[in-house]
């Protein structure tokens, strides 16, 4: 079967086509094959290798946790929403050769939600991760109607999902953009646009002066931007970052992991496609033979979107 792996970590170029064996179906488990997978930014680190502690030098490491494709076999203990031949939308908890970049993954029922009509295969597969670690961080946060909520990153893929979740949450939001950018954030719905960099937090302030009551720092600026947030405010981090020792705020990392298969919250953010409450936003389509470019776009800066590799 064919998956775009890596095999020792490296740049883009260590990505390439590998044989992997199928998977076998577990226990509320289904699989898919798959017709479409997002690159994320979470990819280029698993290519990396920085979720590891070294080279890899014999096993096949493959990245991808979006994907949109078609169930082609049920495993035992499912329940009857899903059916075979079912389009779907689903993510993916790398490991190993369990990645999104193949032609086929056997997945747990619960990271696996039937696919909204009217969206292509690319739009369903730039949803799900980005989304589901937006819901887990404002379930976290827990903000009733009206408070004030920041996001760094506003144009990125994260970003902009959780300015979409968190207006359809009753949130006030603030977020950054650079000039060309300031169009596409506020029709993403933010209230309040501020400039992208150094003066983002005292932008911030000035809009909101006794300081926002969260902040979702999707562009990773960490202590650069912990002033935005009022006293006793809660900051959410991407990368497990707990803030050097400020005791001021509360500090939440987040991760998309833990709630893979909260199918309450893939429902949630079917229906807020459904509703026009979420735009997919696909930058290019590929062929899976060229994952080194996409992941070269990527860290290259400026996608707006995500580039989604075509398995069909």
């Amino acid at each position: 079967m064919r998956a775009i792996g890596v095999t020792r970590y490296g740049g883009p170029e260590a990505l390439h086509e590998v044989k992997v064996d199928p998977e076998p179906l577990r226990l509320n488990s289904v699989r898919v094959r798959t017709s479409a997978a997002a690159v994320n930014p979470t990819d280029i680190l698993l290519r990396r290798g920085m979720r590891d502690h070294g080279p890899r030098a014999a096993t096949v490491a493959v990245p991808g946790m979006d994907v949109c494709g078609t169930v082609t076999e049920i495993g035992y203990g499912v329940e009857n929403r899903l059916a075979i031949g079912q389009r779907v939308m689903a993510v993916v908890v790398t490991d190993g050769e369990h990645g999104a970049y193949r032609d086929e993954v056997v997945l747990p029922s619960g990271s696996v939600v039937a696919a909204p009509a009217g969206f292509s295969d690319p739009e369903v597969a730039s949803v799900p991760m980005n989304a589901l670690t937006a819901c887990h961080a404002l379930e976290m946060l827990s903000l009733p109607a009206g408070s004030t909520f920041a996001v760094t990153g506003a144009a990125g893929g994260l970003g902009g999902v959780a300015i979409e979740l968190a207006k359809a949450s009753g949130l006030t939001v603030i977020a950054d953009a650079t000039a060309k950018d300031k169009e596409l954030v506020t029709r993403l719905g933010a209230d309040i646009v501020v400039p992208r960099g150094a003066g983002f937090a005292a932008a911030v302030r000035m809009a909101v002066p006794g300081g926002v009551d969260a902040l979702l720092d999707a562009a990773v600026r960490g202590p650069e931007v912990t002033s935005a947030v009022r006293d006793a405010g809660s900051f959410v981090t991407v990368r497990l970052w707990t803030g050097g020792g400020d005791r001021r705020l509360k500090y939440r990392p987040v991760l998309m992991r833990p709630v893979a298969e909260r199918l309450d919250m893939l429902e949630w953010i079917v229906t807020l496609l459904r509703n026009g409450r979420i735009q997919p936003r696909v930058a290019a389509l590929l062929a899976p033979t060229d994952a080194p470019e996409a992941h070269r776009r990527l860290e290259a800066g400026g996608v707006r979107g995500r580039l989604v590799l075509d398995f069909s």
